[in-house]
């Protein structure tokens, strides 16, 4: 696995732990399972070796998890905190699943200049 994969799954562990504890302590059973259980799979799918279409997935729901984050830090002042660490790991979640195509977008045009 290479260090930006790695980054991404621990990105998407810790978001799916992040959104486990913050629905579960509430009792909201169903919200942990919608939002804990997509990046867990997904950081699952990278550990068995998934490949450029796990991270694109990563990279869109990471923009969802994102706005929902924007949205709950706006709107719910008790949980902004919490809110706030998923927009966190949302952004390091589009940056890790993008990291890869920018450089072979951009790194062969600085090379060859």
């Amino acid at each position: 696995m290479t260090r930006t994969r790695g980054i991404l799954c621990a990105a998407l562990l810790a978001l799916a732990a992040l959104y486990a504890w913050w629905f579960a302590r509430d009792g909201q059973w169903v919200a942990v399972v919608v939002f804990a259980l997509p990046p867990l799979l997904l950081a699952l799918s990278l550990l068995r070796g998934g490949g450029a279409r796990t991270g694109f997935w990563a990279g869109v729901l990471a923009l969802l998890w994102f706005s929902h984050g924007i949205m709950v830090a706006w709107t719910r002042a008790p949980e902004r905190g919490l809110a706030l660490a998923a927009v966190a790991l949302a952004v390091a979640i589009v940056l890790a699943a993008s990291l890869p195509g920018l450089r072979a977008r951009f790194g062969a045009r600085s090379r060859s200049s």
